[in-house]
């Protein structure tokens, strides 16, 4: 292939790969919302504090990673979509909770853990982009998908369940580190990107199957 052609080819998967992190954040965040306004609404925060909450969880990662990337102020901050994602999933949230509709909690880890596999992605593959060298891509991937839920966590009074929950923190590490493998390995963004999801996401769900736990001093 021609140098002409080869960047063309680049130029294209960059676009793919840009799309691809548009939709995986933007339903990254809706998951997120909805989660932790659940989880709100259920511990009794009135219809503000439900908002709050699920804004946080939603957010807050987002915004750790791009301050420690120095891209500020962070997107979220500069653009209303994420915003505004993260207040229609906490809304919904609410009046599912409202509704009093019966929904398995397996149902609710199956989509919190489809969400921390979008965020651990999206938070790695724009740590990528800004050239951080490979451990500091892993680090901002897992922060990107844990932070918000420390943080909803603290507001509802408990300790964050990325520091109880096994296999939480460190599926999301081992879908961030997979991506950088993928990009090490010069496949394209989109394809990094799948794989670094379809690791966490698989990790987490054959947890919540299995009950996979790490090691432990205290018996659970």
């Amino acid at each position: 292939m021609s140098g002409t052609g080869a960047a063309a080819a680049w130029s294209r998967h960059g676009r793919q790969a840009s799309r691809l992190f548009t939709v995986a954040d933007i339903v990254a965040t809706g998951l997120f919302a909805f989660e932790g306004a659940r989880l709100a609404a259920v511990a009794g925060l009135d219809v503000f504090g439900v908002l709050v909450v699920g804004c946080v969880s939603a957010t807050v990662g987002g915004i750790l990673r791009d301050v420690l990337l120095g891209d500020v102020p962070p997107f979220a901050f500069r653009s209303p979509s994420r915003i505004l994602i993260a207040l229609l999933g906490s809304v919904l949230a609410f009046a599912v909770v409202a509704l009093s509709a019966d929904t398995p909690d397996d149902a609710f880890a199956v989509l919190d853990a489809l969400g921390l596999a979008l965020f651990a992605v999206t938070g790695a593959e724009k740590a990528l982009d800004h050239r951080a060298i490979g451990w500091v891509v892993v680090i901002l991937g897992t922060l990107t998908a844990v932070g918000g839920g420390m943080v909803r966590d603290v507001l509802l009074g408990g300790i964050p369940s990325v520091l109880t929950s096994s296999v939480y923190a460190s599926a999301a590490a081992a879908g961030s580190l997979a991506l950088l493998v993928a990009a090490r390995l010069r496949l394209t963004p989109a394809v990094a990107m799948t794989t670094g999801f379809v690791v966490c996401a698989a990790l987490r769900i054959l947890a919540i199957a299995f009950d996979w736990q790490l090691p432990s001093l205290v018996a659970r």
